[in-house]
């Protein structure tokens, strides 16, 4: 049985509220990047409820575009390009390693999906799932110059281990991740996704995150800390204290729809964890 690789090109723009053009340009490209971001949020429920991640198309159709749910770098990366792939976009599909709030002599495993677009203006790096810092639009490949996105500033640097991405919060220049150009396989993520959905030290089965931007804000949560970043730095943050409290805000401002099956198993065994981690 053949498996399908196609994708509704319809109901995906309809997901992410997209009526635009559909040429395979930079134009629909910065549009696309834009309107997936702010639709489609980073979270890792189905992976605290221990429900395996599925990376064929299908599933992440169903997931992410049915249902109005999100997902983790390898899922929502793996649609958007998949997406892209359709448009007649040329597109490489790449992995990091995190770098992200990480010491500089931590050594950090390949667990993150990103992309490069070719494009008549040359290459792009695009990433539209790197929980409460994803990036709002695409960035030229071209290192050391400062480049603007739709919220914080980003920057390409060479490094010893390839490429690093980093971001300009409150303005000090942050590592996010670092990668090569070897281009990657679902076989590659569907390993790397693995590990970080079942591994005992995997951060994602032992919090819950949750990261979504709007239009000049960030939306973050963490385990009960539930937090409005505006792009000036300034804050507003609420400690949630319960489940419920944390399903409505979840179902309230990331849109993520929770079953009373999906509050049992992917936030009720935890809470109490969360809730003495202060």
């Amino acid at each position: 049985m053949t498996e399908d690789t196609t994708i509704d090109l319809d109901s995906y723009f309809a997901r992410i509220g997209y009526d635009g053009p559909r040429a395979p340009t930079l134009d629909t490209l910065k549009a696309l990047h834009y309107a997936h971001a702010l639709s489609i949020p980073f979270e890792n429920l189905d992976v605290l409820a221990k429900r395996p991640v599925n990376l064929d198309l299908p599933s992440l159709q169903r997931k992410l575009v049915t249902e109005k749910r999100g997902g983790y770098c390898f899922e929502v990366n793996a649609l958007f390009a998949a997406v892209l792939g359709e448009l007649g976009f040329d597109v490489t599909t790449l992995i990091g390693r995190v770098r992200w709030m990480a010491p500089e002599n931590a050594d950090t495993a390949r667990s993150h999906m990103l992309m490069r677009v070719e494009l008549p203006e040359g290459p792009f790096v695009a990433d539209v799932g790197f929980g409460g810092l994803t990036m709002t639009g695409p960035i030229r490949f071209e290192t050391g110059i400062e480049q603007q996105t739709p919220h914080e500033p980003r920057r390409l640097l060479t490094h010893e281990d390839g490429f690093e991405l980093q971001a300009k919060i409150a303005g000090e220049w942050t590592p996010i991740y670092r990668f090569t150009l070897e281009p990657h396989r679902r076989s590659d993520y569907e390993v790397a996704s693995w590990y970080t959905s079942t591994h005992p030290g995997s951060i994602f089965v032992q919090f819950l995150m949750a990261g979504l931007p709007r239009e000049g804000q960030w939306l973050s949560l963490f385990n009960c800390d539930f937090k409005i970043r505006s792009l000036d730095g300034k804050a507003e943050a609420r400690k949630l204290e319960s489940v419920d409290e944390i399903a409505d805000v979840l179902g309230t401002y990331f849109g993520i729809p929770l079953a009373e099956e999906d509050k049992a198993l992917a936030l009720a065994p935890y809470f109490e964890q969360w809730r003495a981690m202060g």
